[in-house]
């Protein structure tokens, strides 16, 4: 049961870290006017900080604390879920790319939340 847990962290670590690889690639080739641009650094600051405070939680001294990190985890989700819309109806970037990092998000998103909510349960 505990070897699951530590598969399913690592598993969840591994995905979240290939979304923001392949987010960063996206944000390489959007336009480059004023709004892209500044489109572009809340959307890496955001999404960048789901792997950081997932990565934070594994290093959490208490229970509270992982529950925490994976809330903050979870809240920069939902910022990059925004700004990932605003580039969808903003028409920017290639919009097959955007929907298919969104939906890999939304994923991501859904264990997260699944996660804390079991979390919250056991206390």
């Amino acid at each position: 049961m505990e070897n699951d847990k530590v598969k399913f962290k690592i598993e969840l670590k591994k995905r979240i870290y290939a979304w923001v690889l392949r987010l960063i690639k996206f944000l390489d080739i959007l336009p480059k006017d004023p709004i892209s641009i500044r489109i572009s650094d809340q959307l890496f600051r955001s999404g960048s900080s789901i792997c950081a405070n997932y990565i934070e939680a594994q290093a959490s001294s208490s229970k509270r604390d992982f529950t925490n990190f994976l809330h903050h985890s979870l809240k920069s989700a939902n910022e990059s879920k925004f700004w990932l819309m605003v580039l969808i109806d903003t028409n920017r970037g290639n919009s097959e790319e955007v929907k298919i990092i969104l939906k890999e998000l939304i994923e991501i998103s859904n264990i997260l939340g699944a996660s804390i909510l079991t979390l919250k349960a056991r206390r």
